[in-house]
């Protein structure tokens, strides 16, 4: 194993995609009460910006940024809310299934991007991984209910771009310096309240406007929403990209589906068949062959080193 290799920027990459899937645990139980999706983000997005202000203050760390950061963290928020956004509009004119592999595609988004835009080489394991992924990812949506199941070329355009802006969120976060070198608590409360803003405005324009949270129960869901796949999601993400990189880390997103489908089969009474099954398999091993990887490839071993001493630096400087 390469020196200055962090075995801990897996777990946070893991650990991060494992709490987004809990996305379903606290948002639909919300919506059965009458809350539409508009609504749910952006309560969930204003309250992670007040938990990350206390978060920030009981740190001692200081709010103010500088301008260039600023902007960027507004780009950043611009890409968490097309992502979202995009995505939900896809649920909306096709099946989940097929939206949620389709938007699966940003691990390739984010290693087409690293390769012709930052040139960095493509490990044959970290394609094999995708492969594996996007595979498993597959036979774990396709046949799931949701959607009207009428894909059109333009929802399908949409909910590509939503995985497109994902991984331009994922690229950004490493490979931005002033991003890069931004303390990931201070980093996450600008980026998470920046796509505040743009979902409340959003809410508006369309003529939505932000309803009451209807029962204490509601309430209960969106707060741990807002802690678990978006706050403790979001830095475990920032943590991973900044340790092991943006592809490394877009792999291990597969996690997300996997923990979706576990609560939605122990949950919500959905089935587990051989299919899904074989689905979970590949996942894991696409997983396990991103976590070995820096044993077998030289070059991720030497990337992975690089951004140790990155981030070395960086604290000296802080």
């Amino acid at each position: 194993m390469a020196k200055g290799f962090n075995f801990r920027g897996f777990l946070a990459g893991m650990a991060s995609s494992a709490t987004f899937g809990m996305l379903p645990l606290f948002t639909v139980p919300v919506m059965v009460v009458g809350l539409s999706v508009n609504n749910i983000l952006c309560y969930r997005m204003f309250i992670v910006s007040i938990a990350m202000a206390i978060l920030m203050l009981i740190k001692r760390i200081p709010f103010h940024i500088s301008l260039k950061a600023l902007g960027w963290c507004m780009v950043l928020g611009l890409c968490y809310y097309g992502s979202a956004t995009l995505l939900f509009q896809g649920y909306a004119t096709m099946s989940t299934g097929v939206a949620t592999t389709l938007h699966f595609l940003y691990p390739v988004f984010v290693t087409l991007i690293m390769a012709f835009v930052f040139k960095q080489r493509t490990s044959p394991f970290t394609i094999v991984a995708i492969i594996l992924a996007l595979t498993g990812i597959c036979l774990l949506s396709i046949g799931r209910g949701g959607g009207t199941g009428n894909a059109t070329a333009a929802s399908i355009v949409m909910v590509l771009l939503s995985g497109l802006a994902y991984a331009l969120y994922i690229v950004f976060v490493n490979n931005v310096q002033v991003l890069r070198r931004r303390n990931n608590i201070k980093l996450a409360f600008y980026a998470l309240m920046c796509s505040n803003v743009y979902f409340i405005i959003h809410a508006f324009v369309i003529g939505e406007g932000i309803h009451a949270v209807p029962t204490t129960v509601a309430w209960i869901n969106l707060i741990c929403l807002a802690l678990l796949p978006t706050l403790v999601s979001n830095l475990a993400l920032m943590y991973s990209i900044k340790s092991i990189g943006s592809t490394l880390t877009s792999v291990l997103g597969a996690m997300e589906p996997l923990t979706a489908l576990i609560i939605g089969v122990i949950v919500f009474g959905e089935q587990f068949n051989r299919q899904i099954g074989i689905g979970v398999i590949l996942i894991l091993i696409a997983v396990t062959l991103i976590i070995l990887s820096p044993i077998f490839d030289k070059n991720i071993a030497a990337r992975l080193e690089r951004f140790a001493k990155n981030k070395a630096d960086d604290d000296l400087q802080k």
